[in-house]
């Protein structure tokens, strides 16, 4: 690993090995603190894959989880994807298999597939539009169907049902364990510590948990929120690290998140000197296999474009 005396002389070399690789960085709002001050554009998964699309860079370092770097790879595959912890996963999209999805599919036959961003390349090629949880209701909207399968996150299908009363939502069983975990009771108790702020809540937390929140929305949604609002204090029900984003979108107010703070260990992987090495030898390349890719293209293209 590259010897690295502090954080502002990591992040000084980093930005230097950037430009002489001509590499984009992108990071998640959930990451470190000090990884998205490192990164050119920070976001949610459908900005970030946006810009993974849009960029000219020859290189993409992706701060995040590997079914982000993945995406970048499907959206650029002429591109080299880095991802600085090879090992940073995504338990919920693991809880749903490129099998499992095809065997779902034939016992529904002629129901499109709508599949959460948060998923395998493999489980994206078998899917007739991907989402994520900023666009769920307009792609299942622009569908036009009365029947939609849904999957792997059941409490954003459950969201987007509620949302959506004229489509039957049939939902896969899967989750995130930060957001799934939330419960009413941590809630209310931030309610009553901070009884004027309003409640941000992420549509991945259980029905129970959004209805007490004033507003269900992604973090790029939070973000714009928060900047907006007359309110100067937010109970943020989402992982921890949008903290440091919201602070830097809306200085001046106060954002507090729950008690055990909300955290994905797998986000919090990925270090300043991990970014480094990974420009220094280039070792952390993401491969997508080619037919998968090109298969999972137009599902994921067909999310970037929608509005």
């Amino acid at each position: 690993m590259s010897p690295v005396l502090d954080p502002v002389a990591a992040a000084e070399e980093i930005r230097e090995r950037a430009e002489e690789r001509d590499a984009v960085i992108l990071a998640h709002n959930y990451q470190r603190p000090e990884v998205q001050d490192v990164a050119d554009f920070v976001g949610d998964s459908l900005g970030l894959s946006r810009q993974a699309a849009a960029t000219d860079a020859s290189v993409i370092v992706f701060a995040g989880v590997h079914f982000m770097a993945e995406t970048a790879k499907i959206l650029s595959p002429h591109k080299t994807v880095l991802m600085p912890e090879p090992g940073a996963g995504c338990p919920m999209a693991d809880m749903l298999t490129g099998a499992q999805l095809a065997e779902w599919r034939a016992e529904h036959p002629g129901v499109p597939v709508v599949t959460y961003v948060n998923s395998s390349a493999e489980v994206k090629a078998l899917s007739d539009i991907c989402c994520t949880s900023a666009n769920a209701v307009e792609v299942v909207r622009s569908l036009d169907a009365p029947r939609v399968l849904f999957g792997p996150d059941r409490n954003l299908a459950a969201w987007v049902g509620a949302q959506l009363p004229e489509v039957e939502i049939v939902a896969w069983e899967g989750w995130c364990p930060t957001h799934d975990d939330v419960t009413v009771a941590q809630v209310l108790d931030a309610m009553e510590a901070h009884p004027t702020a309003e409640v941000l809540a992420h549509p991945e937390c259980r029905p129970e948990v959004t209805a007490l929140a004033d507003a269900v929305l992604s973090t790029s949604q939070m973000l714009r929120h928060a900047a907006s609002s007359t309110a100067e204090e937010f109970v943020v029900v989402t992982e921890e690290g949008l903290l440091h984003a919201l602070a830097k979108a809306a200085p001046g107010k106060r954002f507090v998140n729950l008690t055990p703070r909300m955290l994905c260990p797998n986000m919090k992987v990925t270090t300043l000197p991990k970014v480094l090495d990974s420009l220094v030898d280039m070792h952390t390349e993401v491969e997508v296999d080619p037919a998968t890719a090109e298969a999972a293209r137009g599902a994921v293209e067909r999310m970037v474009a929608l509005g």
